[in-house]
């Protein structure tokens, strides 16, 4: 009994130790951004009375609302069009058996072995000829910011995975009641793997919403910045205001965080492969 009570106490001892070291650097966020910037430097944890100041001086010094209108834009449409076309190719590569199929899915996965910052260059190259027969999705657009993510190896794989639980029966079912594949798709696939798309969504919504390189590349001007470039602009400065800056790092990740804690029993459930 004593060496399983000493187990058990050392067990919630290491878990209250994991426990604080990951949500410190939340609760260090949310209280300097209450406080003055020499007080962030001078490592106050405790609250202070300076959010509205912080506030305030982030709306005058910085263009706010546009910038997370305009990263709303990205993660909202760069979602959409990712779970419906990461969803169709993960459909069709499980649902539909070529000799080829196995090969064409490898040679995606290998993609994801090459890193983005490897891309960056002929992807710049590419969207810079663009712009010269159609500005509207060249540089410095919010189409620019888009487009490279709407297809990835990781999704399509995901969904695919997900798709091998999904009930071929009624896919014959549909087929007997005359449904055409599109609508198979749309009727019965997309409401049962419901779940699969919370999961999706939740991982690419982040995803996009915190994606930093490949708009600092694209985007030249400020009115077309997201959040995070927001964010850094004020870290660059030559005397950054921390309070500000913790400040703005509060209000970016607001909906991040609102997203996963409405869709989490939806993420968890997706994560692991669940068919409802």
């Amino acid at each position: 009994m004593a060496k399983a009570k000493a187990k058990r106490i050392f067990t919630y001892v290491f878990l209250s130790i994991v426990a604080f070291v990951s949500i410190f650097p939340f609760f260090w966020m949310l209280v300097s951004s209450t406080n003055a910037s020499v007080d962030v430097t001078k490592g106050r944890l405790l609250p202070g009375s300076f959010f509205l100041d912080n506030f305030n001086k982030l709306l005058e010094q910085t263009n706010l609302v546009q910038a997370l209108g305009n990263s709303a834009i990205v993660s909202v449409i760069s979602t959409i069009l990712a779970l419906l076309i990461g969803s169709l190719a993960g459909y069709g590569f499980e649902v539909y058996r070529t000799k080829s199929r196995d090969i064409v899915f490898n040679i995606l996965l290998l993609s994801m072995m090459i890193p983005f910052a490897a891309l960056m260059v002929p992807l710049y190259r590419m969207f810079a000829t663009i712009s010269g027969f159609a500005p509207f999705i060249g540089i410095n657009t919010m189409a620019a910011v888009i487009l490279p993510t709407i297809t990835t190896a990781f999704l399509i794989f995901f969904f695919r995975q997900n798709t091998k639980m999904f009930p071929k029966e009624m896919l014959e079912a549909g087929r007997i009641d005359g449904l055409s594949e599109i609508g198979i798709f749309l009727k019965i696939y997309m409401p049962t793997m419901k779940t699969t798309y919370a999961a999706a969504a939740i991982i690419t919504f982040m995803s996009s919403w915190n994606n930093y390189l490949w708009p600092l590349v694209v985007l030249q001007t400020p009115d077309q910045q997201t959040i995070p470039l927001l964010i850094s602009n004020l870290g660059s400065s030559y005397s950054p205001d921390y309070g500000v800056i913790m400040t703005a790092i509060v209000i970016a990740t607001l909906p991040t965080a609102l997203v996963f804690f409405i869709m989490q029993k939806h993420f968890v459930a997706g994560m692991v492969g669940s068919v409802k």
